[in-house]
């Protein structure tokens, strides 16, 4: 019979195995970052999501859309509408008038991820040599009825315009400095071909959900930039209905179904499927269940105290 003291290996084995055997089906790839999913298309870690969308994101302790122009918080993503919401810290908003610089894009987001139809860019302070007033005014575009007045009435940030003070684009006719300086409500693609400094306007602010602003005053807009996104047709559906990840090949950029932290499947994580560089889920299966039947093993010679033979 076996001893208490013969029994202490097996069961520290088996607090080992119990312990390491969740790591083998757990995904490799994080799917939040704070209170925010992060779903296929998108990816948090190597390999994870679709291979266009990598390294569009970033999770510290926020998650954060990278672009060259720099980090934008994001503050939701919805996966039926298909949109993700995103914040400028360093843009001037009907609170706050920040130092100016340029929304970019790589040439692969603003073709994948573009900002919506509903994303105004609104520029600010603008001079009366600005493109957007005169060769290219057709660019400028009526916004819910808004006007560039009532944001400079409104908001504090901007009321500085207004009062002549900051501006760079001279006075009015009658030399007074009190004068409303000219601003352009424009889209994306404005912003994605000309610069701040060739669009020749001091600032600029972005407003979401514009469609549903009229009648609303500056201080009630929804300030960031929404942009959409749509989801690469790679079955992806049939790979999480078999427990499986989205994901990528790193090399290849190939789509994979990623099963555990250890193997890979080209379509979906069940035994038989077909497989990336010769890896499929089968082994992992057995793998896993080989532990299982051991810890059951070990279990039934500590509770029945049977012989060793």
């Amino acid at each position: 019979m076996w001893s208490h003291s013969q029994s202490k290996p097996l069961i520290s084995l088996l607090n080992l195995l119990l312990h390491f055997l969740p790591a083998l089906t757990l995904s490799p790839c994080r799917t939040t970052c704070g209170p925010i999913p992060v779903n296929y298309p998108f990816g948090l870690d190597e390999g994870c999501g679709a291979p266009q969308f990598r390294g569009m994101l970033n999770c510290s302790t926020d998650l954060f859309f990278i672009t060259p122009s720099g980090n934008y918080k994001v503050q939701s993503i919805d996966y039926d509408k298909k949109n993700l919401v995103v914040y400028d810290p360093a843009m001037s908003t009907c609170s706050i008038l920040q130092p100016h610089h340029d929304f970019l894009m790589t040439p692969i987001q603003a073709a994948i991820i573009p900002p919506t139809s509903d994303t105004v860019f609104a520029l600010l302070n603008c001079s009366v040599d600005s493109p957007v007033l005169n060769h290219y005014k057709s660019l400028c575009f009526n916004f819910s009825g808004h006007s560039c007045d009532e944001l400079y009435n409104s908001c504090n940030a901007f009321r500085i315009f207004r009062l002549g003070l900051g501006v760079s684009n001279g006075t009015n006719s009658t030399g007074s400095t009190d004068f409303v300086p000219p601003c352009c409500f424009t889209g994306y693609d404005t912003v994605k071909f000309m610069s701040m400094n060739i669009l020749d306007c001091t600032h600029y602010t972005s407003v979401t959900n514009t469609d549903r602003l009229r009648g609303l005053g500056p201080l009630d807009w929804i300030y960031g930039i929404k942009l959409s996104f749509a989801v690469p047709d790679t079955g992806c559906e049939r790979c999480a209905q078999s427990g499986g990840t989205c994901g990528f090949d790193t090399e290849t950029q190939v789509s994979l179904c990623l099963c555990s932290t250890f193997t890979n499947s080209t379509r979906e994580c069940a035994a038989g499927s077909d497989t990336a560089e010769g890896r499929d889920c089968a082994p992992s299966i057995l793998f896993q269940a080989f532990f299982v039947i051991m810890g059951a093993l070990l279990i039934c010679l500590h509770d029945f105290n049977l012989s060793f033979i």
